[in-house]
């Protein structure tokens, strides 16, 4: 269902949260939205992709009851597994703000005053593209909160564009990120939009468009453990042809961005070199060879170091944990 306003009354963000089967956790997430407390208009975008659970019964309780904040659709048929690029169509068709703020169904908002801290800066310095924020990981097979934030530093500062790249997509939590819509509407790319995952290339794009400002304020809760959300679904699957070919998408993307953005050829070498070092590292032994025959001709792309450390771990060397060491070091995020 879609609500209609006036060009006068269009929205300056708009949010959006995409579910599938987040039953569990999705009146937390909806709720940090309808606690926001802004100077200016938003509205919620709430997808559901077919969930076999309430969660669509749960979405519409919120449309009825906040007609004014929410518009959702609600699929019969799933789009994601298509893979055909209509999950990210639909999405886009809705998002109409100047800037977009997102919060998947099983991670919530917890600071009523985030879009408007994180908007305000925004809107005083055109010069940035982003804004995300300190996150809390909360442990859902734990029941508690981890000791371990998602954050970039101890104090308010710009992320430099050379960690966004080396660091993968769960250095910036996505769930704390507000963007301007511009940076994903115009000519984006398509080695963007076929990665397998969608927030990594955007944290990207957006450090390649502009700043981005990190915020220490805690404002949100990033949900890990999780049976419901990708990591929990794929971390621990076997090297299937399905995750082989989601690992040539995030490799195809780096590639892509190297070649559009030669001035940070040498941070997605690099990011290339840790991506495929830490899933060989993790991979079976009866998968290797599998994996590796796939991924080589990224690895061509290597300098020698990488190439020997990658090697290594293909014939089951023990003599690099130094190495191995070095990169858990760094919080390297796959």
């Amino acid at each position: 269902m879609m609500n209609t306003l006036k060009e006068s009354e269009q929205e300056l963000v708009t949010t959006y949260t995409l579910v599938y089967n987040h039953g569990p956790y999705l009146r937390q997430c909806l709720d940090g939205l309808v606690m926001q407390k802004t100077n200016f208009k938003f509205k919620c975008f709430v997808h559901d992709d077919a969930s076999t659970d309430d969660s669509a019964a749960i979405i519409q309780e919120y449309v009825d009851k906040y007609p004014d904040m929410f518009d959702a659709v609600l699929e019969t048929e799933n789009q994601y597994s298509k893979h055909d690029g209509s999950l990210a169509r639909i999405v886009a068709q809705h998002l109409k703000g100047k800037y977009v703020a997102m919060c998947e169904g099983d991670d919530y908002w917890t600071d009523p005053l985030k879009l408007q801290k994180q908007v305000s800066f925004l809107e005083s310095h055109p010069d940035y593209s982003a804004a995300c924020s300190r996150t809390k990981q909360f442990s859902q097979s734990k029941g508690t909160f981890l000791q371990q934030d998602v954050f970039c530093a101890d104090h308010d500062e710009d992320v430099p564009t050379e960690d966004i790249i080396r660091k993968g997509g769960l250095y910036l939590a996505s769930c704390s990120l507000v963007y301007k819509r511009e940076v994903r509407s115009n000519n984006y790319p398509e080695y963007c939009k076929k990665c397998h995952v969608g927030d990594y290339p955007l944290q990207i794009m957006c450090a390649m468009k502009g700043k981005v400002r990190y915020f220490n304020d805690a404002m949100g809760v990033y949900r890990v453990d999780n049976s419901h959300s990708w990591v929990g679904q794929t971390r621990y699957m076997g090297m299937t042809e399905r995750k082989i070919n989601g690992v040539l998408s995030e490799l195809t993307m780096l590639k892509g961005f190297m070649v559009d953005y030669p001035e940070y050829k040498k941070a997605f070498l690099d990011r290339i070199g840790e991506y495929l070092f830490v899933m060989i590292r993790n991979t079976e032994k009866a998968d290797k060879q599998k994996f590796y025959q796939a991924v080589q001709p990224f690895v061509t792309l290597l300098d020698w170091r990488w190439k020997l450390l990658i090697n290594a771990f293909l014939s089951d060397h023990r003599i690099f944990q130094s190495a191995t060491y070095r990169l858990n070091s760094k919080r390297i995020n796959y």
